[in-house]
């Protein structure tokens, strides 16, 4: 194996290589990071670079989702604007929770009766697929300037779908395996974790800016951020709550007091700090999806593949019109091309390819899963991706 020195380097190098082809091509950065992945495990060059190395320590879930997940949550929930959340709480936080749910239960019945799946793989499929990654939506949105609300929204829906999904999934591969699924149980513990997660996460927050009233310069609040973000990520996790919904709310938090004051420069800093440690995790997130794709072997799944993303767009259709069809925003109802723009923005990730990779090793049929999963995940950053650009700018830019 390399030396770590040189693994770190051409890590970077990576990271620059894809960005500048990100700008000239106008090809979002995480679609360019997952293709490069692609191309290194296809021809070998990242076992003799060792960035493969990178893979295989991010294989555990609590490795990748303890610490790569946090900087992109705390990055984007710092960023939401008080009065832009408002009147976009009850959508947003409903697709993020109430919407995953649904969206598990209507993959499930798909893959159960018309794919013709056992109840119990077709089920826990469906709810390690359901957490959508926003990380690609949002990187175009950059590009295509949506309505703010809008961007809010699906800003909101990000920052706490991730952590409802390793819920869902944690119920669902715990309770639906054993001889009894009780819906009450399984919705208190739900209950339970999520809101445990939000209360650390507000009182970590309340001690962060408590002490932030003896910090007077940018780089200890930089610090004391990081320090905050996985201090409550680690607190909720060990007291067994949702350590993501901690972090969330930090995040929200600290951006609703950081508004406030009074020093628009070190408030600039400090979100330039997390900008930074955003970008490396979302290259981390998505190079780890390209290293972990195989195409002969996608190709040789490639009816299932088909099978699942068809049933997953389709129980994204169904939560996305069955939330934003009876809540409001502003008081109006939610126009049309809002929920075309969720629909098409509910791709997947890494995070559902960490899940899958959890699945236990007895489990019946797990590496076809994991390889659907890849093939899910690398058409909707893909091609979806693609779609949602175009018909973002066809409908907001006109």
């Amino acid at each position: 194996m390399p030396p770590t020195e040189i693994i770190i380097t051409v890590f970077l190098a990576i990271a620059l290589a894809a960005s500048i082809v990100s700008v000239k091509t106008k090809i979002p950065y995480t679609v360019v990071l997952v293709l490069a992945g692609v191309a290194l495990a296809a021809f070998s060059i990242s076992s003799l670079t060792g960035v493969d190395v990178i893979f295989n320590q991010l294989s555990g879930e609590g490795i990748f989702v303890g610490l790569v997940l946090p900087p992109l949550l705390f990055e984007t929930a710092m960023n939401i604007k008080p009065d832009e959340l408002r009147p976009i709480a009850r959508p947003a936080l409903g697709l993020a929770t109430v919407g995953v749910v649904i969206a598990t239960v209507v993959g499930g019945i798909l893959l159960w009766l018309v794919g013709r799946i056992p109840p119990y793989p077709a089920f826990l499929f469906a709810a390690l697929i359901s957490p959508t990654d926003t990380a690609t939506v949002l990187e175009i949105f950059k590009r295509v300037k949506v309505p703010e609300r809008l961007g809010t929204m699906m800003d909101t829906e990000a920052v706490f779908n991730d952590a409802t999904g390793i819920t869902v999934f944690t119920l669902v591969l715990t309770s639906f395996g054993g001889a009894t699924f009780n819906i009450f149980s399984a919705g208190f513990e739900f209950l339970l974790v999520f809101g445990g997660g939000a209360l650390i996460g507000l009182g970590v927050a309340f001690a962060a800016n408590r002490l932030l009233s003896v910090v007077h310069d940018p780089i200890s609040e930089s610090i004391l951020t990081l320090v905050a973000v996985y201090g409550a990520y680690s607190l909720a996790s060990s007291l067994g709550v949702s350590g993501l919904i901690a972090v969330a709310t930090t995040g929200i938090s600290y951006g609703f007091t950081s508004s406030r004051r009074d020093d628009p420069g070190r408030r600039e800093y400090v979100r330039n700090f997390w900008g930074i440690l955003a970008f490396f995790a979302n290259t981390v997130a998505f190079l780890f999806i390209g290293l972990g794709t195989n195409l002969g072997q996608l190709f040789a799944f490639i009816i299932p593949i088909v099978i699942a993303y068809l049933a997953v767009m389709a129980a994204r259709l169904v939560s996305v019109y069955s939330i934003l069809g009876v809540t409001k925003v502003g008081g109006k109802r939610i126009p049309r091309s809002w929920k075309r723009t969720a629909l098409l923005g509910g791709m997947r990730g890494a995070l559902s390819i960490v899940l899958a990779a959890s699945l236990p090793a007895d489990l019946p049929q797990k590496e076809l899963i994991v390889t659907v999963v890849l093939g899910v995940a690398f058409i909707s950053i893909t091609f979806q991706g693609f779609f949602l650009e175009r018909y973002a700018r066809r409908t907001f830019l006109e």
